[in-house]
């Protein structure tokens, strides 16, 4: 194989992600000839509705992976986060990228005299555009009025800058991998807010069966991050039924030992419902499964019901 197309959306960021790559492939097989071929997904021409109004999760990569179907590119870059649970039939991971630091981070306004979150006066205004921030929010600062935010990281801080809004919530990976680290005024605690599922890991899909281009993908697999993010994906695909659900999860191997904490919220964030679990990291997609009974049983069951009936009757 001498020439390898990848598919990515326009977004910077996204372009950002697959450029890197393509740099640490050619720096693994210089021989090979690499393109980027941009591709327009659904969630990048909607951009004035909230994501969890417009529906399910493949709205970043469907159009990419037909594109790959139909072998008009190689392999697609995503961030693991936005790529569904469940893969189209004849697609699969090929790789998951060494994660960056999975927390969310606080953005303050500019203007306002405070930096961290917990200084923010009473009713302050914070922008998100995920419901999983929004739950764990609420239910650290009640008060907190939310405003729904979309687009890409410079339209967010620009909206922000120009806003009367008190700050934002992104995930750190994004802002750092753009090379704004100096916007970020507060790192915020995973006991506080969860991380997505996947979030600061970048996953590369291929067609399955596809031997050449399964090689030279392979090479950028980072065996403790796909471990730790199987779990995750499999709690989530146990739960969540193609509904858009606060869900905060973080797995990860240490000394040898799968941990997962995770968590499912109410949408106004009166109820959350949160479990942990370890064992072997080679057993991750069934301890995945498991804690996503335990949270089901525990409570989780009657946050999602309420949710899919609020979802159906709009």
């Amino acid at each position: 194989m001498n020439k390898l197309m990848l598919g990515s959306r326009g977004s910077q960021l996204a372009l950002w992600q697959t450029e890197w790559v393509k740099s640490e492939l050619e720096k693994k097989f210089p021989k090979l000839s690499i393109e980027i071929q941009i591709i327009k997904t659904t969630g990048d021409k909607i951009l004035d509705s909230p994501l969890s109004k417009i529906g399910d999760k493949g709205l970043f990569t469907r159009e990419i992976e037909q594109a790959m179907l139909e072998k008009k590119i190689d392999a697609a870059v995503h961030s693991l986060k936005d790529l569904p649970t469940q893969l189209p039939e004849g697609l699969c991971i090929g790789a998951v990228s060494k994660r960056e630091d999975v927390r969310d981070v606080f953005i303050a306004n500019k203007e306002k005299c405070y930096k961290h979150f917990e200084d923010l006066p009473q009713n302050a205004i914070v922008a998100t555009s995920s419901l999983r921030r929004k739950s764990q929010l609420l239910a650290w600062r009640p008060d907190l009025q939310i405003v729904d935010i979309r687009g890409n990281l410079n339209t967010r801080l620009a909206k922000l800058d120009e806003s009367d809004w008190d700050g934002m919530l992104l995930a750190r990976a994004g802002v750092v991998r753009l090379g704004f680290n100096e916007r970020i005024t507060e790192e915020l605690p995973l006991e506080k807010m969860l991380p997505a599922v996947g979030q600061g890991a970048l996953a590369i899909e291929i067609r399955q069966n596809d031997k050449q281009v399964t090689e030279i993908i392979e090479s950028l697999n980072s065996q403790p991050t796909f471990i730790s993010t199987s779990g995750e994906r499999a709690l989530l695909r146990s739960l969540e039924g193609g509904c858009q659900i606060p869900i905060g999860a973080y797995g990860r191997i240490e000394d040898n030992i799968f941990y997962l904490d995770a968590l499912i919220g109410s949408l106004d964030g009166k109820k959350i419902v949160r479990g942990k679990i370890h064992g072997n990291p080679d057993d991750s997609e069934k301890l995945g499964e498991q804690l996503a009974k335990t949270l089901y049983d525990g409570g989780g069951r009657e946050i999602l019901e309420s949710i899919r009936s609020l979802v159906n009757s709009h």
